[in-house]
């Protein structure tokens, strides 16, 4: 019963008051809730800010981040360039030592291929034709101007390492010795090159060259079983073992 005469007598105040005071209370109210939507207006703006600043911050740490690693690329970019320029400068002069070398090689070149025939002419007359047209093209590779001095140099090395190859191992081909009637047919072996020998098919001819006549020369018999067992070595019939050839004694130059 005492609330209620309270709020009776707040109520009967208010009337009392009267109609000016009511407006003021109502636009206190008002504000009051304008200030309240303000508010959370506010913070929410607060909360947007603050995200938008840490996506800001995350992105300057990544971008940190690549700006680090395009530096530590450049720099290895800029060894790199610095190491090339280095190689130029290296290969540079390689190059002009090499103009200087190709005009020393020159001269070089010449005696090799001139003493390559000479050396080819003076063998053992074996697989002749092959051998002097390998000493021919060797002849017109030194006036061919589209090949480098490199290229001609190969080339010449090549052919030696042939000819080499020839006095370590034993070959034989098929061939004719003698022309018109006194022609004959048969087979050579090759023995390094200290040896040549030609047998006809039936054993009826064996024949050695002979450097100090020049020719080839009639070889005792008592050799035919070796000349044919080194002819199966040659043509890989048997394994290799010791061969017993005839070879003349040095002589004393006077």
């Amino acid at each position: 019963m005492k609330r209620v005469a309270i709020l009776g007598s707040a109520a009967m105040m208010l009337a009392v008051i009267g109609a000016p005071a009511q407006a003021q209370f109502r636009d206190a109210v008002d504000l009051s809730d304008r200030t309240a939507r303000d508010t959370a207006t506010s913070q929410q703006r607060i909360d947007q800010l603050d995200d938008q600043t840490a996506r800001l911050l995350n992105d300057y740490r990544a971008n940190l981040k690549q700006l680090e690693a395009a530096r530590r690329y450049n720099a290895s970019l800029t060894r790199n360039i610095e190491s090339q320029e280095r190689e130029i400068t290296r290969l540079q002069e390689d190059i002009d030592n090499v103009e200087g070398l190709q005009r020393a090689m020159q001269p070089l070149m010449e005696d090799m291929v001139t003493r390559f025939g000479e050396i080819v002419n003076a063998d053992l007359p074996f697989d002749i034709v092959a051998r002097a047209d390998r000493a021919a093209r060797l002849a017109g590779v030194l006036d061919n101007p589209s090949m480098s001095a490199a290229q001609r140099y190969r080339l010449i090395v090549e052919a030696y390492q042939i000819e080499n190859e020839f006095g370590r191992t034993i070959g034989w081909y098929e061939g004719a010795l003698g022309e018109g009637a006194d022609e004959l047919t048969g087979e050579f072996l090759q023995v390094g090159r200290i040896a040549l020998i030609f047998k006809t098919p039936d054993d009826s001819v064996l024949r050695i060259w002979d450097t100090g006549q020049g020719d080839f020369v009639n070889l005792n018999r008592s050799y035919l079983q070796d000349v044919k067992f080194g002819f199966r070595m040659a043509k890989e019939q048997t394994a290799p073992e010791i061969l017993f050839v005839p070879v003349k004694p040095p002589v004393t130059a006077q």
